[in-house]
């Protein structure tokens, strides 16, 4: 089963952010997922909602900001470019890019790496938005897509199947065991998020869970 860092480890870092990457990888995660916003200078961001918050509460939409105007709400935001370059691909990194960002820019700057010296195999594209995948999927036909999905495994299957993958990520909240058990029987990875309970984690891998994306990575080191 792997372990997959939920923003990093949002449960000893800040989210999203490079500390909290490394934390992940203290713990010896076997993947690393993240979220990517694009802001109006098409600069790609890791965060997970649409707007950044000031501790006084003003929201400041990502898509209406150049980052440098976002820095100064959040000093420790991220570029996605930052996050290759200084963690690297020592373990997967799967990229859940939100519903809605345009993907052109994030498709500029993962060419640009593959033009490198990374392999496809470095990176997972996962969205809850289908259109986004697709686009992603015809942009980077080589590197391998996941299906997010809340709670529908009729709706996942029937969109893995469109994209030709046999990642699966879905809530925890919606999984059990005998659910578990037929979609490994059907080839499916099932990777459950967001699960902190290792004891539930391991019952469910004898079933053929695939991965557990979990805020606390240190929970689950062997």
């Amino acid at each position: 089963m792997k372990i997959i860092g939920h923003r990093g480890a949002r449960g000893l870092a800040p989210e999203n952010t490079l500390a909290s990457f490394q934390k992940a990888l203290d713990h010896h995660v076997d993947m690393l997922e993240f979220d990517l916003r694009v802001s109006r200078d098409n600069v790609v961001v890791v965060h997970h909602n649409s707007y950044l918050s000031d501790p006084n509460g003003e929201r400041h939409i990502i898509e209406s900001h150049n980052y440098e105007q976002l820095l100064k709400h959040k000093k420790d935001l991220a570029t996605f470019a930052q996050v290759l370059e200084t963690i690297g691909h020592s373990v997967p990194l799967y990229v859940e890019v939100k519903a809605g960002e345009p993907v052109a820019p994030i498709v500029k700057i993962i060419k640009s790496y593959l033009a490198k010296d990374w392999k496809p195999e470095y990176l997972l594209l996962g969205s809850k938005s289908q259109k986004t995948l697709l686009e992603l999927h015809a942009a980077l036909p080589s590197i391998q897509t996941i299906v997010i999905e809340p709670w529908s495994g009729i709706r996942a299957s029937r969109r893995a199947r469109q994209l030709s993958t046999k990642f699966i990520a879905m809530n925890q909240l919606w999984l059990w065991s005998g659910f578990i058990r037929m979609v490994s029987r059907s080839g499916y990875r099932l990777m459950a998020y967001p699960l902190n309970d290792p004891v539930k984690a391991r019952r469910w891998a004898k079933y053929g869970l695939y991965g557990v994306v979990t805020d606390y990575p240190d929970l689950f080191e062997k």
